[in-house]
């Protein structure tokens, strides 16, 4: 059996550096899908820097996306096509799921038998204590921390499913993977034999590892979500330049993952909390030094 751990990339060639290292031990391959687009339409340039892994690229399947899903809807207002309304969200989810599902073509060399893992490129699984022969569950999952602009700045309102995985012979599609209900459902719920987003057969692994989101400077992370899924609503929200330094400044978010999908969730702040290295992996705990600036050290606990 043969792992292939699978992430799609923008432009985080910090947190792959960290990710590779972290699973290196445990994954045989490691695939990773760029796009030749952004999330937002505009054409970017390829930021992957293979020489920056040099150490791993025998593992490194690097897949490239050269063109735009195809069924992008535009609509022509003051006679130029342009994307309006809801159809600016729809388009970056088409687009995402494209460039996730591109990654199949980085798994055609695994057999039935071997195990796929999606994760966002910032979302580190941590597999030290599960164990790969012993599974029997079609489904696993990883619940992870999240935490916000350094390593150890913790968002403790909600526990974040990043991770998923499953063999090779269960999987649909990576999309599918990602869209997966993130909850093992009762036996009796029979709505589960029809369902193609609910499984019974789940395995939630606990402490499943990091979400490191926003590691980037603040104007790398104003670029980020300008190009993001989000981007109408980052628009929308005036989130600037200006205010991402005021939020990382006063170590907090504006963004309410508890919100319901159509409540408006920049209504508050919410404060991060600086953690112990300790909750940190082993690799980011070694290397401290390396990485000092991406941590938060005031009032370490």
């Amino acid at each position: 059996m043969k792992i292939f751990d699978c992430t799609t990339f923008f432009d985080e060639n910090l947190i792959l550096e960290v990710r590779f290292n972290v699973l290196n031990k445990y994954v045989d391959k490691f695939v990773v899908a760029e796009a030749r687009y952004s999330h937002s339409g505009d054409k970017k340039k390829l930021n992957f820097d293979l020489k920056r892994f040099n150490e791993f690229k025998e593992k490194i399947i690097y897949v490239v996306i050269e063109n735009e899903p195809d069924d992008l809807i535009f609509k022509k207002e003051n006679n130029e096509f342009s994307e309006v309304g809801k159809d600016i969200r729809n388009n970056s989810i088409k687009r995402i799921a494209f460039q996730r599902d591109s990654l199949s073509k980085g798994i055609e060399e695994a057999d039935d038998e071997d195990f796929i893992f999606y994760s966002d490129n910032d979302e580190i699984p941590n597999l030290e204590n599960f164990d790969f022969e012993l599974n029997k569950n079609k489904i696993v999952m990883f619940k992870q921390k999240l935490f916000y602009y350094k390593f150890n700045l913790f968002c403790d309102r909600v526990d974040w499913h990043g991770t998923k995985g499953c063999k090779k012979k269960n999987l649909i599609s990576f999309t599918w993977l990602r869209d997966l209900k993130t909850k093992k459902y009762p036996f009796f719920r029979l709505d589960t034999f029809f369902s193609k987003n609910k499984y019974r057969n789940v395995k939630i692994v606990e402490d499943g590892g990091w979400h490191f989101t926003q590691l980037k400077t603040a104007k790398d992370i104003e670029i980020k979500l300008l190009n993001s899924e989000i981007h109408g609503e980052i628009k929308s929200e005036k989130i600037n330049l200006k205010k991402i330094l005021g939020l990382m400044e006063r170590k907090t978010i504006d963004y309410d993952h508890k919100a319901n999908s159509a409540d408006y969730k920049y209504a508050n702040e919410f404060k991060l909390k600086t953690v112990s290295i300790d909750q940190m992996p082993a690799f980011l705990k070694m290397n401290q030094n390396k990485y000092y600036q991406w941590f938060d050290f005031d009032n370490e606990k």
